[in-house]
C-alpha cells in the first residue's frame, strides 16, 4: 500500500525536481524561437538567394548548437529523476505518463537529431531546398518534443482517459486519444510554443542590439532586429489569447489553482479580476477571518468572464472550494473538503479489502470492494491529505508570479513594437538606451518564461496528479540526505553548465557572423 514519507524527503525531492526543471526551462523556449528564426531566415536566402540571409543563418545557428546541447543534457537528468526521487509516482502513472514520453523520445527527438546533422553540417553538401527542408524539421521535431512532453504534464494538470487497476495498485491507459489530444494539452502547447517565439525574439534582437550598440555589422543587426521583432510582435498579442485559453481550462479543471492566481478566498456572481494588489502577509488560511489584500485594483466583472464567459458568472474562492455547495462546471453540486476526503479515504480502504478479499480468493467481496474503490477513485489522492488548508496552493507565490508573467507580456508587446518600428526606421542607433533596454529584455524574457512555470506548476500543489495523487505519496523511499547531496550537485553542476553556455555564447557573439 502506498504510504505518505517524510516532510523533509518530499521537500528535498521536489526542490531538487524544480532545479531540474528551472534549469531545463532556461534552454527549451530558446531551442524553440531560434530554430524558428533560423528557419524563416534560411526561408529568404533560399527564395531570394542572397547570401547574406546564408551567413546571418549561420551565426545564430552557432548559438542554437550551444544552447540544444545543454538542453539536452538537462532534460536527461530530468527525465531520469522520475526513476530515482519519484518511483511511487513512476509505478502509480508510468502506464499513461510513460507512453507520451517515449513516443517523445523514438519518434520526435530522433527526427530533431537526425534533421539536426545536416542543417549544421550540410551546407554546400546536399542542395538549398533539402537543407532548407531540413532546418524546418528540426523546428518541427522541436514543437513535437514539446508536444508530447505536454501532453503528460497536462495529464497531471487533468487527468482524463485513464482508469485505475487494483490488481496492479495503478492508473492505466484506457484512452488513448483522450490523453494525447486532451484540451488542456493543446492549449500548454500553444502557450509554451508562443512563450518560446517571444523569448526567441528576444535573444535576438538583444543580440543584434549589441551589434548596433558596438557600431559593428549594422545590416546584420537591423535586418535580424526587424525579423526578430516582428515575431515576436506577433507571439506575444497570440500569447494573450492563448493565455485566456489557459485561464478558462483552469477554471474549468483546476478552480483552487484559479483561485490562488487571484487570491480570492470568497468567490461570487460579478468576480473582479485583479490588476495590481498586495497581499495581506498576516492572512494565513481561509478561514481566518482576515482580509485578503491590503490594497489592489481591479477590472469589474472580468474574472468571471474569463472563467465563465459570462460577466455576471460564478467563481469559487478558496473557501468555497474547500466547503463545497455551490454549482460546479458540470453543473453538480461541488463536494466540499470533508466529503472529498470522506470518499478518498473509503476508496483507500476499499482497495485494501479488495486485495485481502484477492488474497482469500473472495470473488463477490472482491466485486463488491471493486465498485466501491470505483465509486471514490476520483478523490483518491483526498484520503492522503489530513486539513483542509494543506489541499490550498502557496496563494503569495501563484498570485505574485502571474502578475509578474502578465506586467512582463504587455512590457514585451509595446518593446517589439517599438524595436519594429526603430528598426525600420534606421533610427535604433540614435537612443542608445533602445539598445540597452534591448539586452535586458533577454534577461526579463527568461523571467517571464520561468514565472509562467511558476504559476502553472505551484498552483496545483499539493497534487503530482489533480485529486489522484499528492506530491507527498509520489516520493521515492531514500534517505533525505542522500536526496540533499544530490541537490547540492546538480546544482553546482547545472551552474556550472549554464556559465560554460554563457561563455562560449558571448566568445561567438563577440566573433560575429563570419562568411
Amino acid at each position: 500500500m502506498i504510504e505518505t514519507l517524510s516532510s523533509d524527503l518530499v521537500f528535498w525531492s521536489r526542490a531538487q525536481f524544480a532545479l531540474t526543471a528551472a534549469y531545463h526551462w532556461i534552454f527549451v523556449p530558446l531551442t524553440i524561437g531560434l530554430v524558428f528564426l533560423i528557419a524563416v531566415m534560411e526561408s529568404m536566402y533560399v527564395r531570394s538567394g542572397n547570401e547574406f540571409w546564408k551567413r546571418c543563418c549561420k551565426f545564430w545557428s552557432r548559438l542554437f548548437a550551444v544552447n540544444f546541447a545543454m538542453g539536452v543534457a538537462t532534460g536527461i537528468i530530468l527525465e531520469f529523476q522520475f526513476g530515482t526521487n519519484w518511483s511511487n509516482y513512476s509505478w502509480f502513472v508510468g502506464d499513461i505518463f510513460g507512453a507520451p514520453l517515449a513516443i517523445e523520445g523514438i519518434f520526435a527527438f530522433f527526427m530533431e537529431a537526425c534533421f539536426i546533422a545536416v542543417m549544421f553540417f550540410g551546407w554546400d553538401k546536399v542542395s538549398k531546398r533539402f537543407h532548407l527542408a531540413s532546418t524546418w524539421l528540426v523546428f518541427v521535431g522541436t514543437c513535437l518534443s514539446a508536444w508530447w512532453i505536454l501532453v503528460a504534464n497536462a495529464w497531471m494538470q487533468n487527468p482524463v482517459g485513464t482508469q485505475f487497476n487494483p490488481d496492479m495498485v495503478r492508473n492505466e491507459m484506457s484512452d488513448f486519444w483522450a490523453v494525447a489530444f486532451s484540451k488542456t494539452a493543446a492549449v500548454k502547447f500553444l502557450h509554451s510554443v508562443l512563450s518560446g517565439l517571444m523569448l526567441g525574439a528576444a535573444f535576438v534582437t538583444g543580440v543584434s542590439a549589441w551589434f548596433v550598440l558596438k557600431h559593428r555589422e549594422k545590416k546584420f543587426a537591423l535586418s535580424s532586429i526587424k525579423l526578430s521583432s516582428l515575431v515576436g510582435l506577433a507571439a506575444t498579442l497570440l500569447l494573450i489569447l492563448t493565455g485566456d485559453m489557459s485561464a478558462y481550462d483552469v477554471s474549468k479543471n483546476q478552480p483552487m489553482k484559479l483561485a490562488a492566481i487571484e487570491g480570492l478566498y470568497k468567490g461570487g456572481t460579478s468576480q473582479d479580476l485583479v490588476a495590481v494588489g498586495l497581499l495581506n502577509p498576516d492572512k494565513k488560511t481561509y478561514n481566518d477571518g482576515k482580509e485578503e489584500f491590503l490594497f489592489k485594483i481591479s477590472f469589474p466583472n472580468m474574472l468571471s468572464f474569463l472563467a465563465t464567459r459570462d460577466f455576471d458568472g460564478y467563481v469559487p474562492g478558496i473557501s468555497d472550494i474547500i466547503e463545497g455547495g455551490y454549482t460546479n462546471s458540470d453543473n453538480q453540486r461541488a463536494l466540499s473538503f470533508e466529503e472529498k476526503q470522506l470518499k478518498g479515504r473509503q476508496a483507500i480502504n476499499s482497495l485494501a479489502l479488495y486485495r485481502q478479499a484477492k488474497a482469500d480468493k473472495d470473488t463477490a467481496a472482491m466485486n463488491i470492494h471493486a465498485r466501491e474503490l470505483n465509486d471514490n477513485i476520483a478523490c483518491f489522492g483526498y484520503g492522503y491529505i489530513d486539513k483542509a488548508e494543506d489541499s490550498v496552493p502557496n496563494v503569495p507565490l501563484c498570485f505574485y508570479s502571474f502578475r509578474l508573467m502578465v506586467l512582463l507580456g504587455a512590457y514585451f508587446v509595446v518593446f517589439f513594437a517599438l524595436m519594429l518600428f526603430l528598426s525600420k526606421r534606421d533610427m535604433l542607433h540614435k537612443y542608445r538606451w533602445t539598445q540597452y533596454l534591448a539586452i535586458v529584455s533577454i534577461f526579463l524574457a527568461y523571467i517571464t518564461a520561468q514565472s509562467g512555470w511558476i504559476v502553472a506548476e505551484a498552483g496545483r500543489q499539493p497534487w503530482a496528479i489533480q485529486d489522484i495523487m499528492p506530491v507527498g505519496i509520489g516520493v521515492s523511499s531514500v534517505s533525505v540526505s542522500g536526496v540533499q547531496t544530490t541537490f547540492m550537485i546538480f546544482a553546482i553542476l547545472f551552474t556550472v553548465m549554464l556559465s560554460a553556455m554563457i561563455g562560449i555564447m558571448v566568445k561567438q557573439i563577440r566573433k560575429g557572423p563570419q562568411n
